[in-house]
């Protein structure tokens, strides 16, 4: 099978594409034909730190059809599409096979395409944990989504704003238009407005790319407010995580998240996009052989939504 391994004697470019050997399932697994995968910073922020999986191949996000199953699967069987995040059982979606546990993947309803299904595990289940879980959500409550045009972002946007939330989507200039199609009640760009500057007081605070600091945070929540961080950059969260406890020892809570994958949260998610509720929003799909190329795009803060490697090209009927 093609797969794209991370090699780190190419200093040019350390993801290539190889001919590997195709690998069989487990008692315990899954052999998943993989047709479409997302990036995610799990991917291009671990090959920054060298953080490498033990196969060399990256790729969480999957959505395939399963091929075969070990002999201890019950609820699988051949011929289901299927999606998941497979982080926690050491990446391996940048390839046109993989073997997985099937605890980590749900079947895809009928009309949602693989290129739908795969933009969703770990970008929408952070969003919704981060708010549900982290986050109380509320109807009625005042959201800021900080980072919001991103994979996490429209996500955060769309689902607050099927909680019931009166949601204001902070982001640049390029992802103004998408904001309001995704129906935010507010935007504010912040190439030209300093949220932190406003009077304006916040019940929950979703701080998904934010660089802003704690301190700034938390000044913009309510008196019970709760900011939520989901992401940022390195410093930043290790700041966070340092720092935020002090804040927490009142009423207003400063947390982080997390997300886990989980089957139940997969199937109540495209739930959503199969009623037409939420849907990702898909900036660019690259073939496997551009995976390099396309994970420098993810990485560049440029992507509106998630960015997709198309890997298998076969028809097939989504119905």
């Amino acid at each position: 099978m093609r797969a794209v391994l991370y090699e780190k004697s190419n200093s040019q470019n350390q993801l290539i594409l190889q001919e590997i050997n195709k690998p069989m399932p487990g008692a315990d697994e899954v052999l998943v034909k993989i047709y479409s995968t997302s990036i995610n910073a799990a991917d291009y922020r671990s090959v920054k730190m060298r953080i490498i999986p033990k196969n060399k191949i990256f790729g969480a996000d999957i959505a395939g059809i399963v091929e075969a199953c070990g002999e201890n699967i019950n609820r699988l069987k051949p011929g289901n599409k299927v999606f998941g995040d497979i982080l926690s059982c050491g990446f391996g979606g940048f390839a046109e096979y993989v073997c997985v546990p099937e605890k980590y993947l749900a079947i895809i309803p009928k009309g949602i395409s693989f290129t739908k299904a795969s933009a969703l595990p770990m970008a929408s289940l952070t969003a919704l944990q981060g708010m549900r879980d982290k986050g109380n959500i509320a109807k009625g409550m005042k959201v800021l989504v900080h980072g919001a045009g991103g994979g996490v972002g429209t996500f955060a946007v769309q689902l607050a704003k099927y909680f019931g939330a009166e949601v204001t989507a902070l982001c640049g200039t390029g992802n103004v238009d998408l904001m309001n199609q995704l129906h935010a009640d507010h935007v504010i760009n912040y190439n030209f407005e300093d949220f932190s500057q406003s009077k304006k007081r916040y019940d929950l605070i979703l701080a998904v790319h934010g660089n802003h600091s704690v301190r700034t945070y938390f000044r913009a929540l309510t008196s019970r407010g709760i900011m939520v961080m989901m992401g940022g950059s390195l410093s930043q969260l290790f700041k966070a995580m340092l720092f935020g406890w002090i804040f927490s020892l009142g009423k207003r809570k400063i947390r982080f998240l997390a997300a886990k994958a989980c089957v139940e949260d997969l199937e109540y998610v495209i739930s959503l996009v199969s009623s037409g509720e939420i849907m990702p929003i898909i900036d660019r799909v690259f073939p496997l052989e551009e995976t390099s190329e396309a994970m420098k795009y993810a990485g560049s803060s440029h992507s509106k939504g998630k960015v997709i490697i198309e890997i298998n090209h076969d028809d097939v009927n989504y119905e």
